[in-house]
C-alpha cells in the first residue's frame, strides 16, 4: 500500500491514477481489439452451427432416397387388421379375411394351491420348451430356494428363459402358465423331478416320467386367414408379406390399401424449405448488419459509469456488423442459390428444376433475399404423379448430382472455410486465423501490462523523491526559524 502527499499535501494517489489513465489508452485499445476478435469468432461459429443444422436436416431428409419411398397404409377395419409398410412395398389393395387369430398355449393346475405355499427345500426345475412355431429351445432351469413364496415362484418363472407368463388365480387357487408366443406347436416338457414339484403347485401327477408334456395344457392355435382369396396360416398375429407388416386383431374382414405417402414427403420438403429460409435469413442479416464505428467495446471503467440498460444498448451496437459483407458467407450463399437454380437430369425434362415441381424464389427479393416459396397444389400433384422424378431431383448421385448432394457439398466447403477463419471447439488458437490474431493481441496485452507496471513504479518513485525533497526543505526551514527565534 502506497501513501503519498504527507509532505506536499498533494493527492499523489489520484495524480498517479490520472497519469496512468493516459498511459492505459493503448492497452484499452488492445483489449477492445481482443473483444472484437472474440465477438467475430463467436459470430462465425454461430453461422457454422446454423449451416451444420441445415446440413443435418438435408442429409437425414431430402438427401436420402428412402425418405421419398415412405408409404401410407389404410385399413377399412383396423379393429380386424392393421398394417404398416416399408419403402419397398408395392402400391396395392389387399382383402384379408381372418378366420382365426393366433393364440398362446396355457397350462393350468387342476388342483388348487394355497397362496401361503412356500418351497419346502432348494429345488431345481428343468424344462424343455418348444415355441408355437415348433422351434425347440435349449433346456431351461429355474432355481428355487427353500421358503420362496408363491409370488417369488411366479417372478422366477416370468424372468426365466421359458418365455412364459405365470400367475396365481387366488379365487380358484390355480397356478397358471401361458406362453408369450403364439402358435399350435408350443410345448413344455418337464423331467420327472420337476413334474413331482409341479404336483405341489396343483398339476396332476400323471404322467410323472421324463419327456412328457406338463399337464393341464390348452393348445395354442395358428392364425388362419385368406389374403385376396389365398388361404394361409401364421404362427403369430404379426407378420410380413411383400414389405407390408400386418397385425391381426380379431376375426373379420378388412381391405388394406398401400400407397405413396405424399403427405410425409411434402412435409419433409417443406421442412427443408423452412430451414433453408431460416438459415439464409440469419446469414443475410449478419452480412448486411450496420457497423457502428463510434461504438467500440466498453472498457471496464466505462462500463462502471453506465447503467445496466445503457451498457446493454451500447454492447448491441458495438457487436453489430461483425460479419458485414463477409466474403466467405456471401460466397456460400451465392453458391447455394446456384445449387437451387441448377438443372438435374431426372430422365423427365418436365421435372428437371425446382420451379417445375412448385418451388420458386420469392418474388419480393429486396425483402426476402432469395427465400424459397412452395406452390403446395403443384408440389402435391407432382408427388402423386411422378414421385421418382422428385426423388432424383433431390438425391441424384454420380455425374447427375441432385440438389441435396450439391447443397451438402457447398455447406461442407463453407463450413471448412469458416473453421479455418474462426475454428471450432476442437481447435486451438494456433489452428485458425482469428485464433492466431487473438494470441498475438494477448501477448501484446501482457507485455503492455508489464510496461505499465514499470511506468507506475517510476511515477511513484518520482513523487516519493519530490516528497523527500519537500520534507528536507521543510525541516531546513523549521531549523532556520528555530535559530532565528532562539537569537531573540
Amino acid at each position: 500500500m502506497r501513501i503519498g502527499g504527507l509532505a506536499s499535501g498533494m493527492d499523489i494517489d489520484t495524480i498517479v491514477g490520472d497519469l496512468m489513465k493516459a498511459e492505459r489508452i493503448p492497452l484499452n485499445k488492445l483489449s477492445q481489439k481482443k473483444m472484437l476478435l472474440e465477438w467475430q469468432r463467436d459470430e462465425y461459429r454461430s453461422m457454422n452451427k446454423l449451416l451444420g443444422d441445415l446440413d443435418k436436416l438435408i442429409f437425414d431428409g431430402i438427401g436420402r432416397q428412402a425418405k421419398f419411398s415412405t408409404k401410407s397404409v389404410t385399413s377399412s377395419n383396423s379393429n380386424v387388421v392393421s398394417a404398416t409398410a416399408n419403402g419397398n412395398a408395392v402400391n396395392s389393395m389387399m382383402n384379408i379375411n381372418v378366420t382365426n387369430t393366433a393364440t398362446s398355449a396355457t397350462w393350468a393346475g387342476s388342483n388348487s394351491v394355497s397362496d401361503k405355499f412356500v418351497v419346502p427345500s432348494d429345488t431345481q426345475l428343468s424344462f424343455t420348451v418348444t415355441n408355437g412355431s415348433g422351434t425347440t429351445t435349449s433346456v431351461q432351469t429355474i432355481n428355487l430356494i427353500a421358503e420362496d413364496d408363491i409370488n417369488t415362484i411366479i417372478s422366477k418363472f416370468n424372468s426365466s428363459g421359458l418365455n412364459v407368463t405365470a400367475f396365481h388365480d387366488t379365487q380358484n387357487g390355480k397356478f397358471v402358465i401361458s406362453k408369450k408366443d403364439t402358435g399350435d406347436d408350443a410345448s413344455i416338457v418337464a423331467d420327472e423331478a420337476t413334474n413331482q414339484f409341479m404336483v405341489k403347485l396343483g398339476f396332476t401327477d400323471d404322467p410323472l416320467t421324463t419327456g412328457q408334456e406338463l399337464s393341464g395344457k390348452k393348445n395354442g392355435s395358428d392364425a388362419l386367414f385368406t389374403i385376396n382369396g389365398y388361404q394361409t396360416t401364421r404362427t403369430t398375429n404379426t407378420f410380413d408379406i411383400s414389405g407390408v407388416t400386418y397385425t391381426l386383431h380379431q376375426n373379420g374382414s378388412a381391405n388394406i390399401t398401400v400407397a405413396n405417402d405424399t403427405n410425409a414427403t411434402f412435409d419433409m420438403i417443406k421442412s427443408f424449405v423452412d430451414k433453408y429460409n431460416e438459415t439464409i435469413e440469419a446469414i443475410n442479416k449478419k452480412t448486411t448488419e450496420t457497423k457502428y464505428r463510434d461504438f467500440p467495446p466498453l472498457t471496464d471503467g466505462q462500463r462502471k459509469d453506465l447503467s445496466e440498460k445503457e451498457a446493454e444498448l451500447w454492447d448491441e451496437k458495438a457487436k453489430s456488423g461483425m460479419l458485414r459483407r463477409d466474403s466467405i458467407l456471401l460466397s456460400g450463399l451465392n453458391t447455394m442459390r446456384q445449387n437451387l437454380y441448377s438443372t438435374v437430369n431426372t430422365s423427365d425434362p418436365n421435372y428437371n428444376q425446382l420451379a417445375q415441381i412448385g418451388i420458386t424464389t420469392s418474388r419480393n427479393y429486396l425483402d426476402d433475399k432469395g427465400k424459397l416459396e412452395i406452390n403446395e397444389t403443384k408440389l402435391r400433384e407432382v408427388l402423386a404423379t411422378n414421385p421418382d422424378s422428385v426423388m432424383k431431383l433431390f438425391t441424384g448421385e454420380g455425374t447427375e448430382k441432385g440438389i441435396a448432394r450439391k447443397l451438402i457439398e457447398t455447406i461442407d466447403t463453407t463450413v471448412k472455410k469458416i473453421e479455418l477463419k474462426a475454428g471450432n471447439a476442437l481447435r486451438n488458437n494456433a489452428q485458425f486465423t482469428l485464433g492466431r490474431e487473438l494470441t498475438d493481441v494477448e501477448k501484446r496485452i501482457s507485455a503492455f501490462e508489464d510496461r505499465l507496471s514499470q511506468v507506475e513504479d517510476r511515477y511513484w518513485r518520482q513523487f516519493q523523491a519530490m516528497e523527500q525533497a519537500i520534507q528536507r526543505s521543510n525541516q531546513q526551514g523549521a531549523y532556520l526559524m528555530q535559530q532565528f527565534g532562539g537569537g531573540q
